[in-house]
Formats: structure tokens, sequence, C-alpha cells
């Protein structure tokens, strides 16, 4: 990394730090009930024992802020900063520019999960439920997604997302079974999770996605050197000593634990994985060092500032947060397919 680019990113580390400061203090501090960014960071700073203050607010406000705006944000920023990570990976294993977290079937095997334990399952395991069978299902979808690149030795770029594609029909086509069968008072809570929202986030449910962030984003930054030598074709990358196979399979696969985990709780939300590691390319360069973090702190603000949007949009109703992401994504992924035209 010369000096220059590394100078480059140090800078747009701490712009987008500070931004991500700044989404974080507007999703808590808009609503239906304002609370001024002072009282915000007062609040936090109380509960957190930081420093000695003195509250001068009501006990309402601390509960808002607290107990319901600050760990949907916090939730948000993780999805998103996730989402961002993961869709970079895909994109680099399978040099793929319009591959993200979905193309593996990840989200599917989630929303049938989800479905599952929604429509037959009730609250059989409490309010974890509905994110672990989310989360298994993910994780199932992952297995047989490698399974099937292994038996039909797909292990390569192109292949590799067919394969991901084939086993997403099938498993929506699954999904699409259980919401016929089901009773229609259930559908709505449905269709809410497979469009993506933060509604539910509370402090005891941030633990396991934070966990997931926190080890596959070491996990990508560890084998940012191979990613980089495999952006120059599988030959090139095979001569400099990387076992292309082993490192697609591995990456692939912490993709979509770390996908499955974030969509468990958050439910499904696209694009933001193949957006994020677009705009970072373009920001600061193509080394996957830089592109990876990059990816995670513009995934974080974009996910805070649209949650914070599908909230205003239809207040005092939350609308599902998907909607907004498919909006942006969908006009992005146009103009992405544009200039690939050539």
């Amino acid at each position: 990394m010369t000096g220059f680019l590394r100078h480059r990113f140090v800078a747009f580390c701490i712009a987008g730090l500070a931004l991500c400061l700044l989404a974080l203090t507007l999703s808590v501090s808009i609503g239906s009930t304002r609370i001024p960014a002072g009282t915000v960071w007062a609040i936090v700073a109380h509960k957190l024992g930081l420093v000695a203050v003195t509250p001068d607010w009501t006990e309402g406000r601390q509960n808002i802020v607290w107990d319901l705006r600050l760990p949907r944000a916090l939730l948000a920023a993780m999805v998103g900063a996730g989402l961002g990570m993961a869709g970079a990976v895909m994109q680099g294993v399978t040099r793929n520019p319009l591959a993200d977290p979905h193309l593996l079937g990840v989200s599917a095997g989630a929303g049938f999960g989800a479905n599952l334990a929604i429509l037959l399952l009730g609250n059989l395991l409490g309010a974890f439920t509905v994110p672990l069978f989310a989360f298994a299902g993910a994780l199932t979808a992952t297995a047989l997604v490698v399974s099937v690149a292994g038996f039909t030795r797909s292990t390569g770029s192109t292949r590799l997302v067919l394969a991901g594609l084939a086993v997403s029909f099938v498993i929506a086509a699954g999904s699409n079974v259980l919401i016929m069968l089901a009773d229609p008072r259930a559908i709505n809570s449905v269709v809410f999770w497979m469009l993506g929202g933060f509604g539910l986030a509370q402090w005891n449910n941030l633990i396991f996605p934070a966990f997931a962030l926190l080890f596959s984003g070491a996990v990508f930054l560890a084998y940012a050197q191979e990613l980089n030598a495999l952006s120059m074709g599988d030959e090139s990358a095979a001569t400099l000593g990387v076992d292309v196979r082993r490192l697609r399979i591995l990456m692939l696969t912490i993709s979509a634990f770390l996908t499955g985990a974030l969509v468990a709780f958050s439910g499904m939300i696209g694009f933001v994985g193949l957006m994020m590691p677009h705009i970072a390319r373009l920001l600061i360069g193509g080394d996957n060092r830089r592109v990876l973090p990059a990816s995670a702190l513009l995934g974080a603000i974009f996910l805070v500032l649209a949650d914070l949007v599908a909230r205003r949009l239809t207040a005092p109703n939350d609308m599902p947060v998907g909607v907004v992401t498919g909006l942006v994504g969908g006009l992005f992924f146009i103009v992405l397919l544009a200039r690939q035209r050539g």
C-alpha cells in the first residue's frame, strides 16, 4: 500500500466513522418523539456510567433511547457492515461484479426457516424461534450449495453462482408452498420478515450478530491478500501458491455464515452487498485490505439511514427497510448493468 493510498484510506476511515456516528445519532434522535442529540448521548453516557451525569430527562425518553432506538440503530449498522463485507468477498471469489450474498441461496434458506417457524411452529423456543430457524435454514442452504458444487465439480467462479441460484429456486419454491398452505392471518408476519426490518431489535439479541461480524471480518481480512491474487484469475492465483478451490469454498462458507447470522435477526435485506463494494472500490481502489473495511463502513451508514427513511415515510407505522434498499439497489443495479454493457 503506497503512502498516498494509505493516507487516503486513513482519511476515508476517519470520515466514515464520523458519518456513521452522525447516522446513528440521527436514527436515535428522530422519530415520533424527537429527542435532542445532546440528550441522546447524555442518556447513553449515563447508562454506560462513562461520566457523572445528572438526569434532566424523563423516564419515558430514556426508555425510548436506550431500550428502543439505540438497539435498533446498532443492529442496522451491524447488518449493513456484515452484508457489505460479504458482498465484497463474494464479488472477489466469483469475479462477478453483480454478485452479492443472496446469490448463494442464503437468503432463500433463511426465508424458508423463518416461514417454517412463523407459520407452523409458533413460539416453540420463545423469542429466538424465528432467528434460530432462519439461521439454520441459511446454513443448510449453504451446505446444499457446497455439496452441489462438489458433486458436479463446479467450483469455478461462474458455476458456483449457478449452483447457488439453482438451490435458491428450489428452496424458494418450498417457501411458497408453506405460504400457500398457511393460515392467512399469519401471512402479514411472513411478508414483513421477508422484506426486512429492525423493529424487534433488543439488547439481548445483538450479541450473536456482533460475534458473527467480528469473527467473519477477522477471517476475511486474514485472507485479503489471497483474495487480491484470486482477482487476477485462478491460474495466476495458483501460480502464486494460493489453493484456489479451498479459498473459494472457505470464503463462500464464511460469507454465508455471516449473512445467515445477520438475516436471522433482521429479515431479508437485498442489494447492500451489491452496492457497497462497488462504491468502496470507486473511492479507495481495489485492494481488499482496504475494500473490506470500507464496505463495512459504507454498509453500516447506508442501512442506518435507510432504516431512518423507512420509519419516517410511513410514520407512525414501520415500512420494511427492504423496500427502501430494493428501490435504491434496483436503480444502482440498472446503472451497473449499463456500465457493464461493453
